[in-house]
């Protein structure tokens, strides 16, 4: 598909792989043992090589008890990317756009607080260069939206944050925006077209787009992981379609990959375009690959065009560990014949210690109200009593700024730590109790002085 250092792949080819007797076998095994080692409930693989099918398979158990097979439908998150920007090729090579035609020329509702956006090309939507910003605009935190109409005209009010073309910036809203135009191009809902021109021509029967986390089916939810042990959560609210609102399964996967593996690389001087990220595996080959998260599951494709082998990799665990990613990039040394490392297991010590920690804070708590009538404080020591409130109301803020600006929605600060936050909300809350008593024991001591205070 992508990158300019491509043209040496034939003689590359010979030395990027090392033969493994049962690849089918060492893919499993690997599979299961990460599997059991990192508490991760349900595991879907496709391995390709070629127009060959190398092996499909699906591990463990669906939330609901299922068995993982290669047919369980699972997200595959922001891998759908990949296929947003094949949905609009359908469309460039039909004649009916062209990659550098300015957006708002086939979608006028396409409007933001910043005449630069009219400059914004189709092209810099799919290669995530067109200057919007999580920085700017708030997808996650921002108003809720359940159409990619609604996701395009929640625009209007942004301006950019960059020059269209300036830089680089992993933004969800610019597949959005590139799924709304295949919309109104096609005259079709995107999941129609995308099935229609996508699924359809390469027997992907099971893979579908919804907009939400509301339309995911009881197989496609997932875990959250405490204490090295999954809990099947609901996936938190928000919308996807477009920018990460597949599903799939290992078997639709694997048509996929073969069907990417298939087409004649386009230079790119960039290691990001069309949906895919280019780089280089670690014994040096070239790697075409997109990683996808949400949070109470992960997903992963990899294309090793060297040696013509595609991963597909599907976890029903969140983000929290990037379990799909670590599983693809141990398939890749597989591969490759590098030593496959252990997985690092869920850090159950540092869970254990803050669920601990939350025991004497509560405790403190406690004997602070207790005590509250005894001790006399000034007003500015009892507003420092609320800082841990402030923090778990803007907790969100805090970790967008962490995560270099990326928008980040309360409800998922959650999800990505969990016992952080149920420790910081026992601290809040000890907190506003003990302020609340003592600043009615202050109330009731002015009300006592009161009345010699008159004499």
């Amino acid at each position: 598909m992508l990158s300019s250092f491509l043209s040496a792949l034939a003689v590359a080819a010979a030395a990027a792989v090392t033969p493994v007797a049962d690849l089918p076998a060492a893919i499993d095994s690997l599979v299961a043992q990460y599997k059991e080692d990192a508490a991760v409930p349900g595991v879907a693989v496709a391995v390709t090589r070629g127009s060959s099918v190398v092996h499909i398979a699906g591990h463990g158990r669906t939330p609901t008890g299922e068995a993982v097979s290669d047919r369980t439908i699972l997200p595959v998150a922001s891998v759908s990317k990949s296929m947003t920007a094949r949905a609009v090729l359908t469309l460039v090579e039909n004649g009916r756009i062209r990659l550098d035609d300015p957006v708002m020329t086939h979608l006028p509702e396409f409007v933001m607080a910043d005449p630069r956006a009219a400059a914004i090309t189709v092209r810099m939507l799919l290669d995530q260069t067109s200057g919007m910003s999580d920085t700017t605009i708030k997808s996650f935190s921002g108003p809720e939206v359940r159409t990619l109409r609604e996701a395009v005209a929640a625009m209007r009010g942004s301006v950019l944050a960059a020059a269209p073309g300036a830089r680089w910036e992993y933004h969800n809203p610019n597949f959005q925006v590139a799924a709304r135009l295949v919309e109104v191009v096609s005259g079709q809902p995107f999941a129609e077209y995308l099935s229609r021109n996508v699924f359809e021509p390469l027997d992907m029967k099971d893979s579908r787009s919804v907009n939400t986390a509301d339309d995911l089916p009881p197989s496609a939810r997932g875990h959250v992981k405490v204490l090295g042990m999954p809990f099947a959560l609901p996936e938190t609210p928000g919308f996807g379609n477009g920018s990460g609102g597949v599903l799939s399964t290992a078997r639709d996967m694997a048509a996929w990959l073969i069907a990417q593996n298939q087409r004649i690389p386009v230079e790119t001087s960039s290691s990001y375009a069309l949906g895919w990220f280019v780089g280089k595996t670690e014994s040096g080959q070239p790697l075409i690959h997109h990683g996808g998260d949400l949070m109470t599951s992960t997903a992963y494709q990899a294309l090793l065009p060297a040696s013509g082998y595609g991963i597909a990799v599907m976890a029903n665990t969140g983000t929290q560990y990037r379990d799909a990613q670590s599983i693809g990039e141990r398939l890749i040394a597989l591969l490759e014949g590098r030593p496959v490392p252990p997985p690092n297991g869920p850090p159950v010590f540092n869970d254990a210690v803050l669920l601990l920690l939350a025991v004497p804070i509560a405790g403190l708590a406690v004997r602070g109200v207790r005590r509250a009538r005894e001790r006399r404080r000034s007003v500015l020591w009892l507003l420092v009593l609320l800082v841990p409130l402030v923090l778990v109301v803007s907790v969100h803020h805090v970790v967008g700024f962490l995560y270099r600006g990326r928008d980040v929605a309360w409800s998922q600060v959650f999800y990505l730590y969990p016992t952080f936050m149920a420790t910081l909300v026992v601290t809040a809350l000890g907190c506003a109790a003990v302020f609340g008593a003592r600043l009615a024991a202050m109330v009731r001591r002015a009300r006592e002085d009161a009345p010699h205070a008159g004499h």
